[in-house]
């Protein structure tokens, strides 16, 4: 069992930035690939990155990548995003999920997700 505690999120206008983390309880965190899903109002949740259980090797969606950056500390059973250059159209909230492959785009390849994190990008 892993669970996830997101934080970090906010009010930010556009052009500011972010930085989301979530928090994984158990001893085995760096056995899991990490991902980061959005789902803003009415919309479906959609991938935004992952990140390769030794951190080594990440993956982006093409509307965040150049902007956002994923990574993690094992010791501290932490994984981060870095949101820079932040969109209105950013504006969702903000899971990390925790699956056994990296790279996964697909929210049901996911076992584990936090409660999400609202980020709001004003224009």
């Amino acid at each position: 069992q892993v669970q996830l505690v997101e934080s970090g999120g906010g009010l930010v206008q556009a052009g500011g930035s972010l930085r989301l983390s979530c928090a994984a309880s158990g001893r085995t965190f760096s056995s899991y690939a990490m991902g980061w899903f959005r789902q803003a109002p009415g919309k479906e949740r959609e991938f935004v990155a992952a990140i390769s259980g030794s951190g080594g090797s990440t993956y982006y969606a093409d509307s965040v990548r150049g902007r956002f950056t994923i990574s993690r500390d094992n010791p501290k059973n932490t994984v981060y995003l870095q949101a820079n250059s932040l969109k209105p159209e950013d504006t969702a909230v903000y899971y990390c999920a925790a699956g056994p492959r990296f790279p996964r785009v697909g929210a049901l390849q996911y076992d584990y997700w936090g409660q999400g994190t609202q980020v709001t990008v004003s224009s």
